[in-house]
């Protein structure tokens, strides 16, 4: 069953396109990355599914019995985001605020998800620490349990591994995999990885200008498109 449709977007800022012509399907379970070069609309694109943002033209439609207030979201991270003075269990269970609706405080059932989701993400233990006194990679265990807080079904993550070391971020990406594995999240990634990215997701939409690839990620690796990017992505990562 579809959890996500999108049809014919146009996407773009103060009247200007970055990305048009965008119609796919994301069906329940799923793990679709986002690729393309930088500028070519993948945040865009999360933001307006998100309804951070408007689309210029063009609609988006949720399914599976699946609300807005529903999305799990985990952002790239700013300088002072890094640096918010609270605790692992508040930031964590701040995931559950649209649970709350007009309730000022937590309820039980609540703080068992928050305690339930750190145990996933391997950090009960921290829960106790200030967030800005962690290490990257654990900063981004808690982001992703407080998404986990809000969401049963769909988990948009905007670039989770940017900025770690390659163990972390292979720890990062295995978490990510057994949450679509084995609990059924439909995950929706954007990545300059590609290599994780056709490792890992069942399907690739590859963005620029305008949609360049939809499908399957077997079918991308045998397309020209997808072919002449994780070439190029291949020499980049040598020549570093």
């Amino acid at each position: 069953m579809a959890i996500l449709t999108c049809r014919d977007l146009t996407l773009g800022y103060e009247g200007k396109k970055v990305v048009e012509g965008l119609t796919f399907t994301v069906e329940s379970g799923e793990y679709l990355c986002i690729v393309g070069e930088n500028g070519s609309g993948k945040s865009t694109l999360m933001k307006t599914i998100l309804r951070l943002k408007a689309p210029l033209s063009g609609q988006i439609s949720t399914g599976d019995g699946l609300k807005q207030t529903e999305i799990g979201y985990l952002p790239q991270q700013t300088v002072v985001q890094k640096d918010f003075p609270a605790s692992v269990r508040e930031i964590v269970l701040s995931g559950c605020l649209n649970r709350c609706g007009f309730r000022p405080y937590y309820s039980r059932e609540e703080k068992a998800l928050a305690e339930m989701n750190m145990g996933k993400m391997g950090i009960t233990s921290l829960a106790k620490r200030c967030y800005r006194e962690l290490s990257g990679g654990q900063q981004q265990r808690v982001l992703l349990a407080r998404a986990l807080c809000a969401t049963r079904k769909l988990l948009l993550l905007d670039e989770p591994v940017a900025g770690l070391d390659p163990k972390v971020t292979a720890e990062m990406y295995a978490l990510i995999e057994k949450l679509n594995r084995d609990e059924g999240i439909t995950v929706i990634m954007i990545s300059h990885d590609i290599a994780a990215a056709t490792r890992y997701a069942s399907h690739i939409l590859h963005i620029s200008s305008k949609p360049l690839f939809y499908g399957t990620t077997a079918d991308y690796l045998q397309t020209p498109i997808g072919k002449a990017f994780v070439m190029m992505e291949g020499g980049a990562q040598d020549a570093r």
